[in-house]
């Protein structure tokens, strides 16, 4: 029996991947975590064989707990979940140490094979995430990340402060919406203008303008 460990957020997503998993009679939920620090809290007391992550989670974002969870539990398979276009973050998640790489819009089918596939060792990932993988990686195996537009070099929770940032908000009102405090919002800030290159909200708002009109 593959024993899983759902780690989301929305208690409704989480219901749903019970009832998409509760298909395959080889697979059980042994676990629920709305949190990064609950998922691996119930990974340190043992008994799951593969974790179910989102990406998007409050306090400590997907991408923060998948670290985490590799560097204590190496061998613990990972699968990311996700809402986000799989160019945004499935090489990220990727390279961090993710078994594999899967959009809540996938089918029930396809959900139970990548569970299967990870626990068994194998990395699941579906042909566009492997297109994006090869793109990853010039001649010679040489990594692209320099390469990379420069918003697109941003962390998960970097990009979401970016995104509001450029929408107009303050400090305070994304410290408020992110569930972080102010100071970790200026931490994030900081961090966005040195990656982007830029001085100020001004300016942030001008790249994140040209940006869109490049689509």
């Amino acid at each position: 029996m593959i024993r899983v460990l759902i780690c989301d957020d929305h208690l409704i997503v989480r219901q749903g991947i019970k009832q998409v998993l509760a298909e395959a009679e080889d697979v059980s939920v042994v676990g629920e975590a709305a949190n990064g620090p609950d998922a691996i809290q119930q990974a340190r007391a043992g008994g799951v064989d593969v974790v179910l992550l989102d990406i998007a989670m409050p306090q400590r974002d997907g991408l923060d707990i998948l670290k985490a969870l590799k560097s204590e539990f190496p061998k613990l398979p990972v699968l990311m979940l996700s809402t986000y276009p799989d160019r945004q973050y499935a090489v990220r998640s990727l390279k961090l140490g993710a078994a594999g790489y899967l959009n809540k819009s996938a089918d029930s089918e396809q959900m139970i094979d990548a569970v299967r596939s990870v626990t068994r060792g194998r990395l699941f990932i579906t042909p566009s995430v492997a297109e994006l993988l090869a793109g990853a990686v010039g001649a010679g195996g040489r990594p692209l990340d320099d390469d990379k537009p420069l918003h697109e070099r941003l962390s998960h929770r970097e990009h979401q402060v970016f995104q509001l940032l450029a929408a107009g908000r303050s400090v305070g009102e994304i410290a408020e919406q992110l569930v972080l405090s102010p100071n970790t919002v200026s931490t994030y800030r900081a961090r966005v203008l040195e990656k982007i290159g830029v001085r100020n909200d001004v300016e942030l708002a001008l790249f994140a303008v040209r940006m869109a009109q490049l689509g």
